[in-house]
């Protein structure tokens, strides 16, 4: 595993983010933008998707990152999917492996090789999984959030970095509440990965 800027000796190069997205970017725009203060610590060195001409690709095409494409349907099977992404995470020589609304479950081919960290629209422990605002409403909690956290082999289990609550308001639509955690989710998330490449998290 590559080391990140805190273990290596002072003055190394800005920390190499490769991001994997899925879906419009507005994640992965956060983070481009962050990017270009230089105290942020860190660059995107490639955007890595799941399907072709998605929002994610042509924001990073805009910053002239490189982006690779792996999809499911070119692959025989999930272990031959997950070798080939890891293939072309693993020529961009990433310091840290960031997930950005990226909708593929990834093995230990991948997990097991980069340090990754993800974000999960709740306060887990609670509601892990793919319809995490919905269970939030139905079980009619007061509050929710965002947690980013590290990746393991789980769903959503992995170590918890940091943590944001965002309040369930009376007649909150599942879209309502999304948007409201996606806002407070963005600023967290960078701020978070900055903490990391610089060695605070």
């Amino acid at each position: 595993m590559t080391l990140l800027p805190s273990q290596t000796p002072a003055g190394r190069d800005p920390a190499r983010l490769v991001v994997l997205a899925s879906g419009a970017g507005t994640t992965l725009q956060a983070i481009l933008d962050a990017c270009q203060d230089p105290a942020f610590g860190a660059r995107v060195v490639a955007v890595g998707t799941d399907r072709p001409d998605t929002g994610a690709q042509r924001r990073a095409a805009g910053h002239g990152v490189p982006v690779f494409t792996v999809q499911m349907g070119d692959h025989a099977d999930r272990d031959a999917f997950n070798a080939a992404t890891a293939q072309q995470i693993a020529a961009a020589r990433p310091d840290l492996l960031v997930l950005a609304g990226y909708m593929k479950i990834l093995d230990k081919q991948v997990i097991g090789r980069f340090r990754t960290v993800n974000t999960h629209p709740s306060l887990l422990p609670s509601f892990p999984g793919a319809h995490a605002i919905r269970e939030a409403l139905e079980h009619g909690v007061r509050v929710s959030g965002v947690t980013v956290h590290w990746v393991d082999e789980g769903v959503d289990t992995g170590p918890i970095i940091a943590q944001a609550a965002v309040d369930v308001r009376p007649g909150d639509t599942e879209d309502d509440l999304r948007d409201r955690i996606q806002a407070v989710e963005r600023g967290l998330y960078v701020a978070t990965i900055g903490k990391i490449v610089r060695g605070g998290a």
